[in-house]
């Protein structure tokens, strides 16, 4: 099994307890744990700050909240799991009959033992969640009702960690960070993220990555709002969620459809052999649906393994920690690897001996090759790449039409290079 598998699994179990939502504490502490893996610069965003056609709204916090029944048994518990209480529950304090109560109940019929996930973003409203085999056992009678909670002005929280390229061109990796105690959905996420930006920290990319963890589409937007003037270098970018269950690999396309990462991935994801599907751009979904707004349109696509809504546990309690696996992890992990080494690498040269093929031996170059399995497809990549180099063919195409794969193909370039026979 991975190690980094592992320490994934280890993470999104450590943070699986905390109360997340779109504001408040539950954010600071899951970003706080973040911290200890990747450095963080953390955002406070006020109440009140317009950021594109949205308004900052009040910051939510909760400290309990239970149900008790008429013999005064706690029967449903925030304290046993986040999920319990309508995400921005308003405060309340109150003594009801059970037919009054039922009204702020949520459960799931098909699922009697699952506990579902519910919100209340943006209408005052409090509530319950809670399994339906727990609400049939509820006798008749009075009970009593607690939210703590506070919803008033304070601040959205969002943060980055950048890791520098050669050049100022970014690629952006985007993961919500508002789901209370899901695991899938988007703790994964959250865990695949900080260990590709640890992993990136050890390297020199040609690219700048930034890493972006804020909360679903209100955070997105608050980022695109504060980011604006410079959003035009952000020439590439991947939201990850729904990055460990057990299903195969789902990637879905930017709105342009033919943006880079979306080439990259297609070729990643066929080249490897993985079991995978690949999506149309749809405009529903997480923060892909944000960056490719019309009127910044960048080229953000999404990786996923089942897609959200694709499996029963969504957003219930069902997406726990043994819902995911360190080995999903891992692959979702080293297929980002994989693709972002291939962006990394994928430019357009220019032949500097176009007129008819240059003598490679003199130069040493099938020397070079001595000794290798690949010698011939290593000498074919060459010629590729010499016979392509013609300022408007990538690396990418070279690979795509030649069939060779992608690494045998840059290698050539870097020789080419080397020869001075090809420059970028």
């Amino acid at each position: 099994m991975s190690t980094a598998g592992q320490e994934m699994h280890a993470l999104v179990e450590r943070m699986y307890p905390l109360c997340r939502s779109i504001t408040g504490d539950g954010v600071r502490a899951t970003l706080d744990i973040v911290g200890e893996y990747v450095p963080l610069q953390t955002h406070e965003v006020p109440t009140g700050t317009q950021v594109l056609d949205w308004t900052v709204p009040q910051e939510w916090n909760i400290r309990d909240a239970y149900i008790a029944d008429p013999a005064g048994n706690r029967v449903v518990d925030f304290a046993a799991s986040s999920l319990h209480v309508l995400g921005y529950s308003v405060p309340v304090s109150a003594t009801m009959p059970l037919s009054e109560l039922r009204e702020h109940l949520y459960t799931l019929p098909d699922h009697p033992n699952w506990v579902p996930y519910r919100t209340s973003y943006y209408k005052p409203e409090w509530g319950f969640c809670l399994a339906q085999e727990t609400l049939d056992a509820l006798p008749d009678g009075e009970y009593e009702v607690r939210v703590d909670s506070t919803l008033a002005d304070g601040h959205l929280t969002y943060a980055e960690h950048v890791v520098p390229g050669q050049v100022a061109d970014e690629v952006i990796v985007s993961c919500h960070v508002c789901h209370p105690s899901l695991a899938n959905d988007n703790l994964a996420g959250i865990a695949v993220a900080t260990f590709l930006a640890r992993a990136l920290t050890r390297e020199t990319p040609y690219y700048t990555y930034r890493f972006i963890y804020a909360p679903g589409t209100i955070g997105a937007i608050t980022w695109l709002a504060r980011n604006a003037e410079r959003v035009d270098r952000v020439k590439h970018g991947l939201v990850l969620a729904c990055a460990g269950d057990s299903g195969q690999l789902t990637y879905k396309q930017s709105r342009r459809g033919d943006a880079e990462i979306d080439r990259v991935m297609r070729h990643v994801l066929a080249s490897s052999e993985r079991p995978h599907q690949v999506n149309e751009f749809t405009p529903y979904g997480y923060d892909e649906r944000q960056y490719c707004s019309p009127g910044f349109d960048l080229g953000v696509g999404s990786l996923s393994r089942t897609p959200y809504a694709g499996y029963p546990e969504y957003h219930t309690s069902a997406d726990n920690p043994d819902f995911v696996t360190p080995e999903a992890m891992a692959d979702t992990l080293a297929v980002c690897r994989e693709a972002f080494a291939v962006l990394d690498r994928n430019r357009s040269y220019v032949n500097l001996s176009p007129y008819g093929e240059p003598q490679l031996g003199r130069r040493g170059l099938y020397d070079s090759l001595g000794g290798r399995s690949d010698a011939k497809q290593a000498q074919l990549a060459m010629l590729w790449v010499l016979s392509l180099s013609d300022g408007e063919h990538s690396l990418l195409d070279v690979a795509e039409r030649s069939g060779l794969p992608f690494d045998t193909v840059a290698a050539a370039a870097d020789a080419l290079c080397g020869a001075e026979l090809i420059k970028a």
